[in-house]
């Protein structure tokens, strides 16, 4: 029945042979390392929480596996997990034994036997969720070879979340949801997570002591929908203020999620303080290094959220706030962590460039952290030395990195799957550093990943010569989207070598559906080398014009053929934020394309050939529905550019014909989408007024839900945000009633711009526009939350209407 998984074992085999891997390796964090040992729950807490997860997981296998926690000595002094056979006599019991130097290490174990012995996949349950029809009934477990198999981590860790991820993401989560979610870590193998909400309850009780209240905190912390970016210092008091109610939840959820990932042997990643104070601060301590911050993206500079207030780290002010707020945390959640992150310049330059400075910040920081917990180590991400490189030039983040002692900074290194740092920065400087994965931007929907860069980056960055790497991490900005992209890379953090990725990725394929499918394997291995196959180095994806629309005027050089100097729509890179500006020397918009559509649309007719087998499976379904979602917002992209091309050479028919055809588009992917209950606009705005505790509450979250998935940020009347649709979804509603009639408005503006013959009023189209989004902001209308429709029918019906001829 397994025998499809068993080329699987070649792959595994040399894990068998691996020599323990030594501690001195990892000198430079050896002492943080057993510390964090020292403070894991017990042996017998940790078994029961592992043992929760499978009883989640797979409640009819409960008595099928035994789980024992064991020391590193088993591992060779490293962390592991070990799968055998459970040596019995009787016909009923445990069938299979798995070992682990934490529970993190256990479901780990559990997760690989089920993967490649049973044929199991796990997802996030909005990516198609799990199939487990392929694991056989207790009794029936597929048995190991008698050696069995262990399986080492080749480095300490295995990081996961972006600071951003808890707005993204996160926002509207209550227990049930994070519970699933931290499952899903321990099965991934994540051991250091970020553990940021409810940290506004916290800040609120440390700013009380210095006389700030909670009146003053209004307009310091953001909204729901916007809180990672008031924590970052880039705004304040946008979509605010927050209730005591959202306090109050948000410290309860926190200390139910540290709870259960400490139960599981992880280590929680905490918040510091990194210099971000409310205004107020400024009357109350007058002496104070306090500096206001430059314009983060609003429109107008409107003083209401622009332009926040740093307080100095070198000031003696902000090393007693620093301290307060760790103190604070131990008392609420007690010892947990010896680990916090900072990030105190996050798109936002420090003042000088003085490399002297620059280390007397970073030693305030740490001072302020390690007075707060004299064993603390400041995580970082590495971020700031890709998007304002040209500030950090080797002297600013060689003082930066050297500002602490040896061992107590751990570099993210953010963006390694597609510009990593570690490279050109002689490995930061001796600073240990973890390999990350980007991936996401604003939590978009695009099928898109570097499966080759993921494969083999961080086995040659940890092999390299004079390595400082002591980990792999998942950094995206939004989760549950690629599920391919995050299972091969959290396999990256057991991997001692390079994974042949053809091979894998039609095991894949086979799990994700529970069987092989021949045409679908044959689309899979399309899709490997298009769309999961990116190697252009752009930063951002989601440039289709039906989800981010352009904001232009197409009319220049009116009457005239397209010419060099007409203007473009183009990204600017991340440093300045990725956001549609105005350029000279190009002609067209701009999206994002890095391979053939012909490919792809292959992949697509050949995903659907397999449909008759796989009709039931929802991973299926999900992938269906995505992969035609991709082909079609491609196809869109080429429509808006030859509708546009046809107001430029003042052919109105033209024009109708293919602004029509766009607007079609956006009508049949609703339709699409509707039919998948994972690509719903209604489920996001129902999980954010479930949250609410009174109308204004539901008032407000609500706006912050419709807000941040489309103008993200403030606008004046004829000015749109310049951060409009960095947060755009491919979601059912939001198509219909967003996206519809803002396209839809725009061509109706280009066409009366041909009948009178002028040029296209784009000032009038933008009030009009805004006005509308505004009104959308604002309002409550509801929408669906149950899929409506047969997938594979719409689909195969959406294929034979544009591509079967």
């Amino acid at each position: 029945m397994f025998n499809k998984f068993n080329f699987l074992f070649l792959i595994l085999v040399p894990l068998f042979l691996l020599l323990p891997l030594s501690l001195s390796e990892f000198d430079s964090i050896g002492p943080l390392l057993q510390r964090l040992d020292s403070k894991r729950a017990p042996p017998y807490v940790q078994e029961a929480a592992a043992k929760g997860v499978l009883s989640r997981l797979l409640p009819t296998h409960l008595s099928s596996f035994e789980f024992k926690i064991v020391s590193k000595d088993a591992c060779g002094g490293d962390s592991c997990f070990l799968i055998n056979n459970y040596n019995q006599s009787r016909q009923s019991g445990p069938e299979i034994i798995i070992r682990g130097t934490t529970a993190v290490e256990i479901a780990s174990g559990l997760h690989w036997y089920l993967k490649y012995w049973c044929g199991a996949h796990i997802s996030w349950t909005k990516t198609g969720g799990i199939q487990i029809a392929s694991v056989p009934k207790p009794g029936s477990l597929p048995l190991l070879k008698d050696e069995g198999l262990i399986v080492k981590r080749p480095v300490p860790w295995n990081y996961y979340q972006n600071v951003v991820t808890s707005s993204y993401s996160y926002v509207w989560w209550e227990w049930e949801k994070w519970e699933k979610e931290v499952d899903w870590m321990a099965l991934q193998g994540v051991n250091l997570p970020l553990a940021f909400t409810g940290q506004e309850a916290i800040w609120q009780k440390v700013f009380k002591d210095f006389n700030i209240s909670s009146e003053d905190l209004n307009n310091f912390f953001g909204g729901p929908a916007f809180l990672a970016w008031a924590r970052m210092g880039n705004l304040h008091g946008w979509g605010g203020p927050l209730s005591h109610n959202w306090l109050d939840q948000q410290l309860a959820l926190q200390k139910q999620i540290i709870t259960r990932m400490l139960e599981l042997g992880m280590t929680p990643v905490l918040p510091s303080f990194s210099g971000n104070v409310p205004a107020s601060l400024t009357k109350i301590f007058p002496s104070a290094k306090i500096t206001r911050l430059g314009d983060w993206n609003t429109v107008d500079g409107d003083p209401r959220w622009c332009c926040t207030y740093l307080l100095d780290p070198t000031d003696p002010l902000f090393v007693e706030i620093g301290e307060a707020f760790i103190r604070k945390q131990i008392k609420e959640y007690g010892d947990v962590t010896d680990i916090y992150n900072c990030d105190t310049f996050n798109e936002n330059s420090p003042p000088t460039g003085d490399p002297e400075y620059i280390s007397n910040l970073g030693a305030s920081i740490f001072k302020a952290m390690s007075k707060g917990d004299k064993d603390a180590v400041w995580l970082m991400q590495g971020w700031l030395f890709y998007s304002d490189s040209s500030f950090w030039k080797p002297p600013q983040m060689k003082a930066l990195l050297q500002s602490v002692p040896s061992g107590k900074m751990i570099v993210l290194d953010l963006f390694a799957d597609v510009k990593p740092i570690w490279k050109s920065s002689f490995q930061f400087y001796g600073t240990p550093y973890i390999w990350c994965m980007l991936h996401n931007f604003g939590g978009n929907i695009e099928m898109y990943g570097i499966l080759d860069a993921i494969s083999s980056g961080p086995v040659e960055a940890r092999i390299s010569a004079n390595s400082t790497m002591v980990g792999v991490g998942m950094c995206m900005e939004g989760i549950e989207q690629n599920p391919v992209v995050y299972e091969l890379m959290s396999e990256m953090a057991f991997r001692e070598e390079k994974v042949q990725v053809s091979e894998w990725i039609k095991s894949y394929s086979h799990r994700r559906y529970g069987k092989a499918v021949h045409q679908v394997e044959e689309a899979w291995e399309i899709l490997y080398h298009t769309i999961y196959n990116c190697t252009d180095g752009i930063a951002d994806h989601n440039h289709d014009f039906i989800v981010m629309f352009p904001d232009w005027d197409p009319s220049t050089n009116f009457g005239s053929s397209v010419a060099n100097d007409q203007k473009k729509i183009y990204f600017l890179p991340p440093g300045n934020r990725r956001y549609l500006s105005q350029e000279t020397n190009s002609d067209m918009p701009q999206a994002h394309l890095w391979y053939r559509p012909d490919d792809v649309i292959k992949a697509l007719q050949l995903f659907l050939a397999g449909g008759k087998d796989l009709a039931g499976s929802l991973t299926y379904r999900y992938d269906l529905v995505d992969l035609t979602r991709q082909v079609l917002s491609k196809l869109a992209n080429e429509k808006y550019i030859k509708a546009v091309t046809s107001f430029q050479k003042k052919d109105i028919d033209a024009l109708h014909f293919h602004s029509n055809k766009f607007l079609q588009l956006i009508k049949d992917i609703e339709i699409l989408l509707a039919s998948d209950d994972n690509f719903l606009l209604g489920t996001w705005l129902e999980s954010a007024k479930k949250l609410a505790r009174n109308p204004s509450e539901k008032k407000q979250y609500e706006w912050n839900a419709r807000t941040q998935v489309t103008m993200w940020y403030d606008t004046n009347e004829t000015t749109q945000s310049k951060l409009h649709d960095y947060a755009n979804k491919f979601w059912s509603g939001l198509f219909e009633s967003y996206y519809l009639p803002r396209a839809s408005t725009y061509f109706s503006y280009l066409s009366e711009s041909l009948r009178r013959n002028e040029k296209f009023k784009l000032i009038e189209w933008r009030k009009q526009w805004i006005s509308q989004s505004n009104k959308w902001q604002e309002g409550n209308e509801l929408y669906p939350v149950k899929a409506n429709g047969n997938s594979l029918a719409i689909s195969q019906a959406l294929y034979e209407k544009y591509f079967a001829k």
